[in-house]
């Protein structure tokens, strides 16, 4: 495939580099670090609205999913805790449903994230009886969903109608849970609910596979924007640490370090637009076999990379105040949600 990224996608890129580098997500988690999740902040949030990313994939924005994954792969480099995908999906589902919180979404006054079954241990089951829709179990993690308005449920029926619903947080019980990403909040929601005609909305088929597809891109794609940044570290360490009076930079073993950190995070860079613009595209086989080509490559590569760095920094990458382990710590996380390495492998060699 012949891609490049356009002047107008770099330019976005290299503006909310700028941005996250002014409003520094890792320094600004440091001083709380130990006294709970990485919460969404009032100036991320206006930021994200006012810059019209909210909205970056609805119909008067006319963005891509290629647009959204420069912006993702961003926000993983610094370590941000805005779920920036989560929150232009859901945008763009319920300008499609036509729901009444759409205004209040793309303006950035309701924060409204999407939340799914797990794709390897599914536990949300939906069931229309009548007129009704009967939700009941346990999401997946969902990210930013402690600061979150409202929940917007994606599910398959038992009689495989797909489904989508808007329901309040304080409706649902959310539990936050302890996991080794300091830089974000992951948590699960356990409903319980009878939704009533005309308080949810059938989807087109293909929907849920569609959205699930998405998360897992731009968790990949966070991913690789964590290893993308432990390369510049590495490199930057490697150049100023010395040994036997010589930068360790020169010694032909941290090169070749350096160097295959920097082939698998451009291999998966490529991998991962192959799939943001199968996602663009209009071709379901094409883009599950994009999607999980790029899942389960980048999340290998990107762990890779990561143990590499911190043999690279060696006993200061181990140290609390260095920001190697905050990295390290997300891309494990990214690694295992939205469908394992082993899963999308799997799925890829049904494809």
């Amino acid at each position: 495939m012949d891609f490049a990224l356009s002047d107008e996608q770099e330019a976005l890129a290299e503006a909310e580099r700028a941005w996250l580098t002014k409003n520094d997500p890792i320094a600004a988690r440091r001083p709380g670090i130990d006294d709970g999740p990485a919460r969404t902040t009032p100036a991320g949030v206006r930021h994200l609205a006012e810059s019209g990313l909210i909205g970056l994939l609805t119909s008067d924005m006319g963005g891509t999913h290629v647009d959204l994954a420069v912006l993702v792969e961003e926000h993983g480099r610094a370590g941000s805790p805005l779920p920036v995908a989560e929150l232009a999906i859901a945008a763009r589902l319920l300008e499609q449903l036509d729901h009444p919180a759409f205004g209040a979404t793309e303006s950035g006054a309701e924060l409204v994230v999407p939340a799914l079954a797990s794709l390897e241990n599914p536990a949300v089951h939906a069931q229309i009886d009548g007129g009704q829709l009967r939700l009941s179990g346990t999401t997946a993690p969902v990210t930013g969903l402690i600061d979150a308005h409202s929940i917007l449920f994606v599910a398959t029926t038992d009689t495989g109608t797909e489904a989508a619903a808007v329901v309040p947080v304080d409706a649902v019980s959310i539990h936050t849970l302890d996991t080794l990403d300091l830089t974000r909040s992951w948590s699960v929601a356990d409903v319980d609910l009878t939704l009533e005609e005309g308080t949810w909305s059938a989807l087109q088929p293909g929907t849920v596979t569609f959205v699930h597809d998405a998360l897992a891109t731009f968790r990949a794609m966070d991913a690789l924007g964590a290893a993308a940044r432990l390369v510049d570290m590495t490199v930057e360490y490697a150049g100023q640490r010395t040994q036997f009076d010589q930068p360790i930079a020169s010694f032909q073993a941290i090169k070749h370090h350096c160097a295959n950190m920097a082939l698998s995070v451009e291999a998966a860079r490529a991998a991962l637009w192959a799939a943001a613009v199968a996602l663009d595209g209009d071709d379901a086989d094409t883009r599950t076999r994009a999607v999980s080509a790029a899942a389960a490559f980048t999340g290998d590569g990107a762990s890779s990379t990561a143990q590499t760095a911190l043999q690279v920094h060696g006993g200061i990458g181990f140290t609390w105040e260095h920001d190697v382990h905050l990295l390290i710590r997300r891309i494990k996380v990214d690694e295992l949600l939205d469908g394992s390495v082993s899963y999308h492998r799997r799925r890829l060699a049904a494809a």
